[in-house]
């Protein structure tokens, strides 16, 4: 799904579905909590399915985004009701010249009044990483992973140093799939601006963001499925670092000569340890 075309937006909203649904199960999206989104370089076709139209005012000026499409959840709306009614809990918007406003699509059975609370941190995210470039497709996904927030809710935990070598000694796959460690954001208000520019600067380098107290927020260039995938690795091994919390640390995970070993056999070129 990385070069979507006009024929892809039911693919598109029956992936964004599936993750809602996924997310659920997981425990990471309890009520309305948890929001995304997806970036295409160029509008899709949706009137048939987004029949109502009008202008909106975009957080941030974005004119690098001009003539692009983001699909993203409604404030307010259940991330496990995607699957059912895809047209009630999510808006297409398609960016406007000079990146101010933008033409909103949504359907008649809409259940929110504005797009995601958060959606200033998922426009500049997208901005950072499509502006200017070939991306053609991007994916961005808030939930709140239990054991993830709980451990960013202990303070050695707020230190990125910290909770990526206790992390990561957990599972082989964990440094497969990170190579560049997770970033770690202290807490700022959900929704706020400092959120927004400590979460574009996490996810320059990194294609996790850890949000202290909060939860995570993770991006993909390939698919929405990828960046849950990305947070389902990050809760597992959040989790056994829980479970050795509960038993008194009789642990000791991986070693960092364990973990190094695995790079220089696969070749992974990493920047945790």
């Amino acid at each position: 799904m990385s070069n979507p075309t006009p024929l892809q937006i039911e693919a598109i909203l029956a992936e964004l579905g599936e993750v809602g649904r996924l997310l659920h199960q997981m425990g990471a999206a309890e009520g309305s909590a948890g929001n995304l989104s997806v970036g295409v370089k160029e509008a899709l076709e949706v009137r048939h399915l987004f029949s109502f139209e009008e202008q909106i005012q975009l957080p941030d000026p974005v004119p690098d985004l001009a003539g692009m499409m983001f699909i993203a959840s409604g404030s307010g709306c259940r991330l496990r009701d995607l699957e059912a009614h895809p047209t009630a809990n999510l808006g297409c918007l398609v960016v406007e010249g000079g990146g101010v406003t933008a033409r909103l699509f949504s359907a008649k059975d809409r259940a929110f009044t504005r797009l995601t609370s958060e959606f200033n941190s998922h426009l500049m995210v997208h901005n950072a990483h499509m502006a200017g470039g070939t991306l053609k497709f991007h994916a961005i996904l808030h939930a709140q992973p239990i054991h993830i927030t709980y451990l960013s809710h202990i303070e050695r935990y707020q230190e990125e140093t910290y909770f990526n070598t206790h992390l990561f000694r957990w599972e082989p796959e964990t440094i497969f799939q990170f190579p560049q460690g997770f970033g770690v954001c202290k807490y700022h208000v959900p929704g706020s601006r400092d959120l927004q520019e400590a979460t574009v600067n996490a996810l320059r380098d990194h294609t996790i963001a850890i949000w202290c107290k909060h939860g995570v927020m993770t991006r993909s260039e390939m698919s929405i499925r990828q960046a849950f995938d990305r947070i389902d690795y990050a809760e597992t091994a959040a989790r056994y670092e829980y479970l050795n919390l509960t038993l008194g640390e009789a642990a000791s995970g991986l070693s960092v000569e364990e973990i190094l070993e695995i790079c220089a056999y696969y070749n992974i070129s990493q920047s945790v340890f």
